[in-house]
Parts: structure tokens; sequence; C-alpha cells
């Protein structure tokens, strides 16, 4: 009886009517499907015609039921916002690691040294306030620190560019981020304008199968990141993630739930990667893999560190 209801609320309210699912079947691999019951709904205006519209509606909606039995309609009444402004109120600078400081784009950047991440997120997933962003910052952080040098980074599911911006600006020379939403390179393009690095940049459609094929500047990069989902992870691993790293080069993998983890270990070790560490904030994990080709060379420190520089402390703990 959804489209019949529809139709008639569709003659009170102005600005149209929604018909939506109450629940949502899972899918691992996105946002879910829609499954019933379903709930159709609209906006009154709360004007002085609202009793005698409310009125009409309720009479109609019954002699519908008189052909098949409905649930009663219910009223509420809403505060008018505006949402957008609302939500910015809350979302404030977020410190993190050492060195960094994600700052909404509408805001000053505070004092002190910390780096700063400009960011207006729009619909792009990539806030910093997630836990699954901020292991990628941190785990991004240590390795700039041990390895001195980051050179190229590739980013596979941007989203809104953070982890590429924050890259960038601890001292990579050039990144590539690649997202399959057309909103997310927008988002992305427009975070590194306002964080100066345009230059350094190159935002393009697509995922690991363009990038092996040379659809990019970059085919390969000494740190490759992925914070996506566990089950789009694993496929990207069988698909060819691990060759986009130099040899001697890592890999951040996080969106991975604690329950999920040793899944994607299982694979990432099928596919020869060495898992370097693993680190958890609440119930997310981000795992750094080595590329086995410096593993094999001089073999995986048991503290978990970086190889190949064995004159200082090689641990990728939180700090």
């Amino acid at each position: 009886m959804a489209e019949a209801v529809a139709e008639v609320l569709a003659r009170f309210v102005p600005d149209g009517v929604v018909i939506e699912s109450t629940a949502i079947s899972p899918d691992p691999e996105g946002e879910g499907h829609p499954v019933g019951p379903l709930r159709v709904c609209g906006y009154l205006p709360a004007d002085t015609d609202l009793e005698d519209t409310r009125r009409r509606l309720e009479e109609a909606l019954w002699y519908l039921g008189c052909i098949r039995p409905l649930p009663a309609p219910q009223f509420k009444s809403i505060e008018e916002v505006n949402w957008v402004d609302a939500w910015k109120q809350h979302y404030h600078p977020i410190p993190i690691g050492q060195k960094l400081i994600i700052v909404p784009a509408w805001l000053e950047i505070p004092p002190g040294d910390r780096i700063p991440i400009r960011i207006d997120p729009g619909m792009a997933f990539g806030t910093g306030t997630h836990p699954t962003t901020q292991l990628c910052l941190e785990i991004i952080e240590d390795v700039a620190r041990r390895v001195g040098n980051l050179t190229d980074v590739i980013d596979i599911g941007c989203g809104s560019g953070i982890l590429s911006i924050a890259a960038l600006k601890l001292g990579a020379e050039r990144a590539l981020g690649v997202d399959i939403d057309p909103q997310a390179l927008v988002t992305a393009r427009e975070n590194a304008a306002l964080n100066g690095i345009t230059a350094h940049l190159e935002i393009g459609a697509g995922s690991v199968a363009e990038i092996r094929a040379g659809v990019f500047g970059l085919r390969q990069a000494p740190l490759v990141l992925a914070n996506i989902l566990t089950a789009v992870l694993i496929r990207l691993l069988n698909a060819g993630l691990g060759d986009l790293i130099t040899p001697g080069g890592y890999l951040v993998l996080s969106g991975i739930l604690e329950e999920q983890a040793a899944d994607v270990e299982t694979v990432a070790r099928d596919h020869g990667l060495h898992i370097v560490n693993r680190r958890q904030l609440g119930d997310w994990v981000a795992l750094l893999i080595n590329h086995p080709a410096e593993a094999s060379v001089r073999g995986p420190r048991a503290d978990g560190g970086l190889p190949g520089r064995p004159t200082e402390p090689r641990d990728f703990r939180p700090r």
C-alpha cells in the first residue's frame, strides 16, 4: 500500500513525499539494501491551514484504509534548523599523533607547532573523527618519522583526501588519491586546494586495476594506504594491491573491525606480505604491512620495527 499512501499524501504535502525503509539488510561491501516495513512521510508547513490540512489528510487515509487496513498516521512537530551550521558547531580541531591536527575548514588554525590538515569533508568519508582515519594518520606519521623520506604515496579510496594531504604535509613529495565515488573526487580536490598542495596531489577515478594499468602518474609507491571496508580490502588484496608497493615499502590497511582482522592478515600473508604491526582503537584495527622484497633480504624484526636501519629502535607501538 506504500505507493497508494504516497499518492494520497502528495495531494497535501507541497514539497514531495518520501518512501523509506525502516530496516536495512547488511551488505559487507556497502551500505546495505532497504527492506520493509516501509514508512511514507512528508512535511506539512505549520501555517494557519495546518489543522484543516491535517483533518483532510486523515480523512483521505481513512477512506484508503477501508480498502486495506493501514496504521494510523503519526504527526511530529519539527523545529526548523540549519542542519549544516548545527553540525559544524560540534566539529572541532582534533590533535592526532605527535605532529598533526585536523582543522575544520571554517575554523581558524589554532596556535602551536602541530601541522594543520584543513578539511571540509562534504559528502565524502574522512573527517578525522573516525577511529579508522585516526589510526591511519598515526601510522603515516610514524612511518614518515622512521623512514625520513616518504617520496611517493598512493591512497586507495581517498574519500576527502585527508590521508594523502597528511602524507604530503609530513614530507611526501607527491601523492595519488583514487576513489570510485565522484563526489569524493570533487571534495578531495577542494581539500587539496585548502591545504595548498594541489600541485603535488593527483586525484582520479579508479582503484587498483586502473593504477596497475598505468592510467595515473604513479603505478607504485613506497607507502600505499587503503582505509575502506574489510571485504573490499580482501578483494583488493586478491586483485593485486600488494603489487602497488615498491620493494621495501609499506601498506597501511584500515577500516577493519577487531573480529575481522585475522581474515585480512591471513589474506595478506597468502600474498607474501609481512605484518609489521597491528594497532587498535576501540573496535577498529589498522595494519602496517611490509613488502616482501625487503623483508626477505633482511628478515622481519621481532620488535615489529622497520627493517633496514638497525641503529635506532624500530617499533610502531602507540607513543
